[in-house]
């Protein structure tokens, strides 16, 4: 097998869970059985949702409260000591298609914190301001790109030794491991600014690395902290960084964010989404792949279940999510309604041939599912009623598509992202 090929299957397996077991997934649809979902348009006290004022002012505040309650847990108050610094700029950077920023995000009255490092690409010879993209990386900003003055992580990584991670620490081996998954090159000709950083800057991706995260600096009991049922977790902790990135984007003259997308792949295509329902500024929502917890429907049982994801990762979900790993259908909400958070911005669903254990059936019926929020703004969701041949994107405002290959970002991804932003953003 070549090689890159071997580390991009690698990295695939390590992207969904370190625990799966045998019969511990179905991937038979005849198994998959009959559910019924929580619906979408009828508030809690039993009236029905019938315009887009009440979905706005009404259902959804209920739902985002669901999922806080229920699946990630409640994001504490901003904080009022975030500080943000330009360390280091470079004008020519990528061949000189764009221009290099970094940014040191931090907060002055919680040291516990060591801060975040926000790497920005904004493209040269724009005549007006550039729309971003904001993402997280598991791999970190050497990861990202190939140029070799980007400075090497110093964060806990987790431990792969066949990709130059040793002792939990990036070596020179890393550099650049990341770049086809994020396709600089193109995103920059097609006029688009790119803002990501590390995932585990925020917080490490492991049950303890609360203890030297946000998380606890942001608690007053720090790494004592005794976490309540509908505290936060690590996705939510995730996307509080990604809304800080935005922050500094609007202090960037360079920079629209009336413009801005967020995107994530796998558990980061969860934090995406959860940073979407959360944050309203990101006017564009990608998700790609992001399966059990992110846009496959739960109650499918099929690939990953919650039962597997609440065992192998229950530092990600707030300790409630828990309580439905036996039943997913005792939870109040489902996937279908995190999508639907969304409306009436754009949001686009990505999936996988190969990548059975994000449920890329599930993953569509999601977004087919909200269709009849946004048509509530008058608005048309997947527009399809089946699920799409792979590789033939289909949708308006709820954008989706199955492709070739295994759970990975490639360029037909962001080929299909592209023009789904030119669409609704130029």
């Amino acid at each position: 097998m070549h090689p890159l090929r071997l580390f991009s299957l690698t990295l695939a397996l390590a992207s969904t869970s370190l625990a799966q077991g045998p019969n511990e997934a179905n991937y038979d649809e005849a198994k998959v059985g009959t559910f019924t979902l929580p619906p979408l348009l009828v508030a809690a006290d039993g009236s029905k949702i019938t315009t887009s004022e009440q979905w706005i002012s009404k259902r959804r505040p209920e739902v985002l409260e669901l999922f806080r309650e229920n699946v990630y847990g409640r994001t504490p108050p901003m904080p009022g000591d975030v500080k943000m610094e330009v360390t280091a700029t470079k004008a020519d950077a990528l061949g000189g298609l764009a221009t290099r920023k970094f940014v040191h995000i931090s907060l002055a009255q919680h040291p516990l914190w060591q801060g975040m490092d926000v790497m920005l690409y904004i493209p040269n010879g724009l005549s007006k301001s550039a729309p971003v993209i904001c993402g997280l990386s598991f791999g970190g900003n050497h990861a990202v790109s190939k140029e070799a003055d980007i400075p090497l992580s110093t964060r806990w990584m987790r431990d792969a030794k066949d990709k130059g991670i040793v002792a939990n620490r990036a070596t020179e081996a890393t550099r650049g491991t990341e770049s086809s998954r994020w396709a600089l090159e193109m995103i920059m000709k097609a006029g688009y600014a790119v803002a990501t950083a590390y995932y585990g800057d925020i917080e490490p991706d492991h049950p303890e690395g609360w203890k030297t995260g946000l998380r606890a600096a942001l608690s007053p009991e720090g790494a004592s902290t005794q976490w309540k049922a509908n505290d936060w977790g690590a996705i939510g902790a995730w996307s509080w960084g990604l809304s800080r990135m935005l922050d500094y984007c609007e202090t960037d003259k360079s920079i629209d964010t009336k413009h801005a997308a967020v995107i994530g792949h796998s558990r980061l295509g969860k934090t995406s989404l959860w940073a979407g329902a959360q944050d309203e500024r990101f006017g564009f929502v990608i998700s790609n792949c992001s399966g059990e917890g992110g846009a496959a429907l739960s109650r499918r049982n099929f690939g990953e279940t919650t039962k597997r994801i609440t065992t192998s990762f229950p530092h990600w979900f707030c300790a409630n999510y828990k309580k439905y790993a036996d039943d997913a259908n005792a939870n109040p909400v489902d996937q279908h309604m995190l999508i639907a958070l969304m409306a009436p911005r754009a949001i686009y669903i990505a999936s996988a041939e190969q990548d059975k254990w994000a449920d890329p059936k599930g993953e569509f019926l999601s977004g087919k599912a909200v269709g009849i929020v946004y048509s509530l703004f008058g608005k048309t969701g997947v527009g399809v009623d089946e699920w799409p041949e792979v590789n033939h994107p289909v949708g308006d405002w709820v954008g989706y598509h199955i492709r070739t290959g295994i759970h990975d970002v490639t360029d037909y991804d962001w080929e299909q992202y592209l023009k789904f932003a030119d669409r609704h953003f130029k």
